[in-house]
């Protein structure tokens, strides 16, 4: 069996390959071009989020038998054409729970107390304390879009600082105020955090209309998806003073974010790279976890 790594898929992965005598090949990030080029080879492959396995490549892989996302998020693949040629996928939708909702919690702390813009400062050797005056987080409203299991965990830390939960969802929570609907949710917000999968039914969900209906002065986390944002909209919020903070993971296009409206501002926004689920603990166990996968499957 032979088997392909992108994206830099932890070491983990490939150790567990090398123990089952799987030829494997570790190659960075591919185009489309040049996966079509190759993927015919493989019987199986595994990525993160910057591969794309479309229609036009998996119509290549006439080998492939099965795909393995390196993490939760399944949308940088096909999943009608993986049916279509009858390719199995799989995802490790509990591997990143954790590493995400931290990370969404740093972002809320670092939003809130303008960690990144003090630390630069300071490191340009100036003192300007009264210029980053922050906001406790005891007593505001954290609205979490997308009540699943980083959502949910997030709750459990912001319970620890004494904020109050809300939640849009469609599920019916004992111990949280649900919301199924934006008009109403919004609104109460302080801070706003996602926590939804991209999809047809998600892509946009914060736009200049439901932006108009956000609380002024809140704050917007995205440690999900950049899709959920239509970043000019929120840009454009965010110089109008509708909004006084942006935390985002991820954009719009990634990893070519050159032209990502947000980044024109800096006072307001932390940006960081993808990195929700980049830990160390994550990375490894999510690694093994879709190597046994995949070796258990090929056998």
């Amino acid at each position: 069996m032979k088997v392909l790594l992108v994206d830099n898929v932890n070491n983990a992965a490939l150790e567990v390959f090398r123990a089952s005598n799987f030829e494997t090949v570790v190659i960075q990030t591919l185009t489309e071009d040049e996966l079509c080029k190759i993927i015919a080879d493989f019987d199986a492959i595994l990525l993160r989020n910057h591969t794309y396995l479309n229609e036009k490549v998996l119509s290549n892989a006439k080998k492939l038998k099965i795909i393995g996302r390196v993490g939760a998020g399944l949308d940088n693949i096909d999943l009608n054409a993986a049916a279509k040629y009858n390719i199995r996928v799989i995802n490790s939708p509990d591997g990143n729970t954790i590493a995400t909702a931290e990370h969404t919690f740093a972002m809320i702390l670092a939003l809130s107390r303008h960690i990144p813009q003090a630390c630069e400062s300071v490191f340009q050797r100036k003192w300007e304390r009264s210029k980053f005056i922050g906001n406790n987080l005891f007593g505001k409203t954290l609205g979490i879009v997308g009540f699943g299991r980083i959502g949910s965990r997030v709750a459990k830390y912001a319970k620890a600082f004494d904020m109050n939960i809300i939640a849009f969802t469609r599920k019916k929570l004992d111990n949280v105020v649900c919301f199924d609907s934006l008009e109403e949710f919004l609104p109460l917000c302080d801070y706003v955090s996602l926590h939804l999968p991209l999809n047809s039914d998600t892509a946009g969900i914060i736009n200049k209309n439901t932006i108009k209906l956000m609380k002024p002065g809140a704050k917007l986390i995205n440690c999900a998806r950049g899709g959920l944002v239509v970043e000019k909209d929120l840009a454009e919020a965010l110089e109008k003073g509708l909004i006084s903070g942006v935390a985002t993971d991820v954009f719009e296009k990634e990893p070519d974010i050159k032209d990502c409206p947000l980044l024109n501002f800096p006072d307001k926004v932390v940006a960081v790279p993808h990195l929700g689920a980049n830990t160390i603990e994550t990375q490894t166990k999510v690694a093994m976890d879709i190597a046994t996968q995949v070796v258990n499957f090929l056998n």
